[in-house]
């Protein structure tokens, strides 16, 4: 157990090393300068080549890339150059956002998908399977942000229930308590759901049928078993790791979903904050975050595995 976590955790090394690589050569490559961006439209050949000396731009790829990932190696993820402030300032100035985001997408999707999953496999074919195909093909189709400006023209506009767009912070001095803070966060939250909850349901409710097949499940129903401890115990316990999978893979999801969301809400997460990095061409800032999903990604990656022990005990590592 100890030795994989080890392996798991030194093979994050070569994955950030290419992530790096490939991000850092990426964005090189592509047309725009960053320069440019900052001189602005009335600059002239000579503005641009001195903020580009004073960039670094000037200097060969190699080098760009040696400075930039030696101090990477040190925790630093270097300067913005459209803000020009600490890259990992920025990263933790908007972190709660989608944090709070995140989190609160994936805790309503399981809440309500795997309940939605399993009452459906257990009365498959019913009018609750039918509708969780139809929500299911409905959520996979229609874009994120087509599900949000419904959402905001219904709820927010229309009835007036809740607010448009912007965020409340939950920490902080500056923070106006957790009801303020949910109450902005729920309509973003749904719409994220939307995804989520076809995913998981789907998945959920093909494990579960699948499970209800197994000689364990007649035999249980065969000594006396309650439906319900047949269903929960038996049936869904037995189908918990492809559900948890499919979570972990969500996750990957959940980092594409999460910028479009925070830019239609207007939220100042790090989805927003990838936006105006592209379109600024502020390469440190690109990289740096590109650093952290993918950091965060391994780490799930790396939960879900570990979780395998405790709903599976037939599987070692």
């Amino acid at each position: 157990m100890l030795r994989f976590l080890l392996k798991r955790l030194l093979a994050i090394i070569p994955v950030l090393l290419v992530v790096a690589v490939v991000v850092f050569l990426i964005l090189r490559l592509t047309p725009g300068d960053p320069a440019a961006v900052i001189a602005g439209n009335s600059a002239t050949n000579d503005d641009i080549e001195r903020i580009r000396e004073q960039l670094g731009l000037k200097r060969s790829l190699l080098a760009q890339f040696g400075l930039w990932f030696g101090g990477v190696l040190q925790g630093d993820l270097g300067y913005s150059y459209y803000l020009s402030k600490p890259v990992t300032e920025l990263i933790l100035q908007r972190v709660e956002p989608t944090l709070s985001l995140a989190l609160g997408t994936i805790v309503l999707a399981v809440l309500v998908a795997v309940p939605l999953g399993t009452l459906a496999a257990w009365r498959m074919g019913g009018w609750l399977d039918r509708l969780l195909s139809g929500f299911s093909v409905l959520g996979f189709s229609v874009p994120v942000f087509v599900v949000g400006y419904i959402l905001i023209y219904v709820f927010a506009i229309q009835l007036n229930w809740l607010p448009v767009q912007g965020y409340r912070r939950l920490f902080g001095p500056s923070s106006e308590g957790a009801w303020a803070w949910a109450q902005q966060l729920v309509l973003p939250w749904i719409t994220l759901c939307t995804i989520y909850v076809a995913l998981i349901a789907r998945v959920t409710r093909a494990s579960v049928s699948e499970a209800l097949t197994e000689d364990y499940i007649r035999t249980a129903r065969a000594k006396g078993v309650g439906e319900s401890a047949v269903l929960l115990r038996h049936a869904l316990a037995n189908a918990a790791v492809p559900i948890v999978t499919v979570v972990g893979i969500g996750v990957a999801l959940l980092i594409g979903g999460v910028v479009v969301t925070e830019t239609v809400y207007a939220i100042p997460g790090l989805g927003s904050l990838t936006v105006d990095a592209v379109l600024n061409r502020d390469f440190p800032v690109i990289q740096g975050l590109v650093l952290v999903f993918s950091v965060l990604y391994v780490l799930i990656n790396l939960l879900v595995d570990l979780s395998y022990l405790v709903l599976d005990p037939r599987i070692r590592y």
